[in-house]
């Protein structure tokens, strides 16, 4: 057995785990408006119990209407909710695995325009990162009513078949609010921190004392005035822990979002050593925060630093991550883009990057060929790979043909810089996959008409990126001019002083590299932020990084006009204006699409307009091959 002590039970309370695994509370946008628990949210949550998960968790779950927080968020507020939570319940128990649910009130973090009402609080602070509203100070009665709304939850869930409940306490949400001094500011009985955490505790153990119950807790609050490791420790220690049958331990609230969902630069299991003080409270403890890969998971249980680990966004990647890590074999990784979290907002079901089935199937059924085709896929990038991926996976011979001397394209430029660690652990899965399907991947390699005759395919996928626009201006051809893809495939060696003529992601990425590496940039942008594709926590440290280096200069809501050979004339907020310019002049002004082998190939990714993303790009080969898939059925 791989991984012997992730593969041990335990004990939390009345249930027994088959396993230390969690599939922990993450919000997904997959029910319906009205709370109710849809048949896509309960085949998601299934599939990470038929992956090995010993307890799957929904997403947080609000207690009473006014205390949504998405306008697609779970419910267990009114009765007409349980058919739903049962129907989940008993999908996840056809698996061995042990349902569970989070409750919660969002607090000062609720939108008027989602619940439909003004967000209450324990105090009249606003929650600037989720919108700003001015929430209404709860009453003393009110807060005995919201009491009531955990415990009749509770019983909600128990009556659904629920074997745990975690009550939420953490990330800046109502108990948390209660809890911080950042938030709560009240002068009467409730000003005591922990005083409505313990009659939550209380109503929710009355209403189902059979069931295990634990809390969330945030170790940090990271903020300002707010909670820190002690205070927060110290609070918990004085509540009704007789109570609970385990702790879940994370952190951060929404003024410290990167500290609730953890950017790939941090280190596996970043919160595993804030963990270990609250299993002196005699409880299991559980762990959560960027806990994705196999060793660091099992060092957490051997280590005792905590008595299992609560995994979201690994498990999102591959839901089977449980099962294959503890047979040994290979799982499909979780890179910490944090595409995931910053589409929440969108109302959209989450998707995943390197996933393209998460948040909408298009991925075809697997249905073995019993006439195999041959294929050839021109270009190693995310999108080749995952065609010739699936085109594989079905039977059919597949071959790819790359110019460069690795897989990976652009992403692989991308992998290369800081802000991305782990962006080439899903570059040597396909590795791995591709080997294991016997796909010939030859790098290195020109894919010329002659080759392609020589081949002889019955079909061709253009995988082969897009065309880098250049903006039609005076100084576009100078030598010190080059497209910044193109200046990364050369070697993207450190400069000292360079310009970067574009805004967008992949600028932000390159300028955040070269300063670090101890450049200085200057950045010019039309738009009015830096990177507006990419969300606020995929961005979170580079744009941190940028704003407090003083080598650094950005330059927005501005145009350039034309290029000299040691400045650009611009057009900016306050009129024309000539910036000195020293280094090259990288431009990232987006890329068109393909026009490489027109309508003779399959064009997939960026070849056929998808937009210069790996969740794209695996969109595009998924619905592409499943096109091919149905014409290669056909007689």
């Amino acid at each position: 057995m791989s991984h012997p002590a992730l593969a041990s039970p335990l004990r939390l309370g009345s249930v027994t785990l088959s396993n230390r695994i969690v599939s922990a509370p993450m919000e997904r946008n997959y029910c319906g408006t009205d709370g109710t628990v849809t048949d896509d949210y309960i085949a998601y949550l299934e599939a990470r119990a038929a992956g090995g998960a010993a307890l799957v968790f929904s997403e947080a779950s609000y207690v009473r209407a006014d205390g949504r927080g998405r306008a697609r968020q779970m419910g267990v507020a009114e009765d007409r909710h349980v058919a739903g939570v049962a129907a989940m319940a008993e999908a996840i128990h056809r698996h061995g695995a042990k349902a569970g649910v989070e409750l919660n009130h969002g607090g000062r973090t609720v939108q008027s325009c989602i619940s439909g009402t003004r967000p209450v609080a324990p105090s009249a602070v606003p929650c600037l990162p989720a919108g700003g509203d001015m929430p209404r100070t709860l009453g003393r009665e009110e807060i005995h009513d919201l009491v009531e709304c955990y415990g009749a939850a509770a019983r909600r869930c128990r009556e659904a078949g629920i074997d745990v409940l975690t009550v939420h306490g953490a990330h800046g949400y109502l108990i948390h609010q209660f809890l911080s001094p950042f938030t709560n500011r009240r002068d009467d009985e409730f000003a005591e921190p922990g005083l409505f955490l313990d009659l939550v505790l209380q109503a929710v153990r009355e209403a189902a004392p059979d069931l295990s119950i634990g809390i969330r807790v945030s170790a940090l609050e990271g903020v300002p005035g707010g909670l820190d490791e002690a205070r927060t420790l110290s609070v918990i220690r004085s509540s009704r822990l007789d109570l609970l049958d385990f702790i879940d331990v994370s952190a951060g609230s929404y003024e410290a979002g990167q500290w609730m969902v953890q950017p790939g630069e941090w280190p596996p299991g970043v919160l595993a050593p804030y963990a270990v003080p609250y299993r002196d409270l005699g409880l299991p403890v559980g762990v959560a925060g960027r806990i994705s890969l196999p060793d660091a998971a099992e060092k957490i249980i051997t280590g005792g630093r905590a008595d299992f680990v609560s995994m979201a966004r690994a498990l999102h990647a591959d839901p089977a991550w449980p099962r294959r890590v503890l047979s040994g074999r290979r799982f499909r990784p979780c890179i910490a883009c944090n595409h995931c979290i910053d589409r929440l907002h969108s109302g959209e079901p989450v998707p995943c990057t390197v996933n393209p089935d998460v948040g909408g199937s298009t991925s075809p059924p697997v249905r073995h060929s019993t006439s195999p085709r041959t294929v050839l896929v021109i270009g190693a990038g995310p999108a080749g790979l995952e065609s010739a991926r699936l085109l594989a996976g079905h039977g059919h011979r597949v071959q790819i043909i790359e110019r460069e001397q690795r897989i990976g394209g652009h992403f692989a430029l991308a992998a290369d810089l800081k802000g991305h660690p782990e962006y080439g652990r899903i570059l040597d899965w396909y590795a791995g996959e591709l080997d294991d399907l016997q796909v010939a991947v030859r790098t290195g390699v020109e894919a010329g008409p002659e080759l392609i005759a020589e081949l002889r395919p019955d079909a061709v996928i253009a995988a082969t990126g897009g065309d880098p626009h250049v903006p039609d201006i005076d100084g576009a051809d100078l030598p010190h001019v080059i497209g910044l893809r193109e200046w990364l495939r050369r070697g993207g060696r450190p400069l000292r002083r360079c310009t970067i003529w574009g805004a967008d992601r992949e600028a932000m990425a390159v300028a955040d590299h070269l300063a670090a590496q101890g450049g200085e940039v200057l950045i010019i942008g039309a738009g009015s932020v830096l990177a507006p594709e990419a969300g606020p926590r995929a961005r979170v440290l580079q744009i941190a990084r940028l704003e407090r280096n003083p080598h650094v200069h950005v330059h927005l809501d501005t145009d350039v006009r034309q290029i000299g050979t040691d400045h650009l004339a611009t057009e900016g907020p306050d009129g024309p204006a000539t910036l000195r310019t020293a280094g090259p002049l990288l431009i990232s002004q987006g890329v068109r699409r393909s026009r490489a082998f027109g309508p003779s190939g399959h064009l997939v990714g960026e070849a056929a307009g998808a937009g210069p993303s790996m969740h794209a790009a695996l969109r595009s080969a998924a619905t592409v091959a499943g096109r091919m898939l149905d014409a290669f059925s056909r007689p």
